[in-house]
């Protein structure tokens, strides 16, 4: 008789690991059993069941922290990247894409649940940016108009992905594309979007504020020279 050979073993194994995650079904993030319960319940050695282990790690369906335990789904994205290694591998294309997803979105929701404060807020930053005498002094007025646009919102989760795509832009896109003049001029184009967004929001034009702030996004990324997918 043939012995079983080590890759069909650890072939098994994992076979047997996937049906037994299948009877169990297990919520997301659940904390599996220890390699030791695991290999008494199945009856596989340890070295095969951590071959199979790290298959369906690598496959999204757990995820491991040493020290921890190993947990149903993927590795959450907090502990696997900080921001420095995120703007390290992302690029000015991808911030603009996240931009063009969420914002939209923002101001659509702020035109339902922004209050009078809020309106006031986005009113006085948008005149401010207008009067801006430097790009710098406008850039952080633009950032401070957008966020308030994403505070109006209402939404705590939604204000915490505005700053992180933010955070990001600012360390990747900013600054780009601002030789000269030494300010914006007076026809720049973002004044008049920037009118056309309030406006919308003014009035609780839900579907007018995501399509102006889509509008304005969009001349963004030409103006930086980005080519987005349409």
């Amino acid at each position: 008789m043939i012995a079983n050979s080590p890759t069909r073993n650890s072939n098994a194994t994992l076979v047997q690991l996937r049906a037994w995650l299948s009877q169990k079904d297990f919520e997301e993030a659940t904390r599996l059993p220890s390699e030791r319960v695991l290999c008494e319940e199945l009856g596989v050695s340890r070295s095969d069941l951590r071959k199979a282990l790290a298959v369906l790690e690598k496959e999204g369906v757990i995820w491991r922290h040493v020290g921890k335990g190993t947990f149903i789904g993927a590795h959450p994205l907090d502990t696997m990247l900080s921001l420095t290694q995120i703007e390290s591998a992302t690029n000015p294309t991808e911030v603009m894409r996240a931009r063009l997803l969420i914002e939209p979105m923002l101001a659509r929701e702020a035109a339902r649940n922004a209050t009078r404060q809020d309106m006031n807020e986005i009113e006085t930053l948008m005149h401010q940016a207008r009067a801006a005498e430097t790009w710098r002094q406008y850039e952080t007025l633009d950032t401070a108009f957008h966020r308030a646009i994403a505070k109006g919102a209402a939404s705590t989760l939604l204000l915490a992905i505005f700053d992180t795509i933010n955070i990001v832009r600012r360390s990747v896109v900013w600054g780009r594309l601002r030789q000269q003049p030494d300010r914006p001029p007076p026809g720049h184009h973002s004044f008049a979007e920037h009118e056309a967004i309030v406006e919308a929001l003014s009035t609780r034009d839900i579907t007018g504020a995501g399509e102006a702030m889509f509008i304005h996004l969009q001349t963004v990324a030409a103006r930086l020279d980005l080519t987005l997918p349409r």
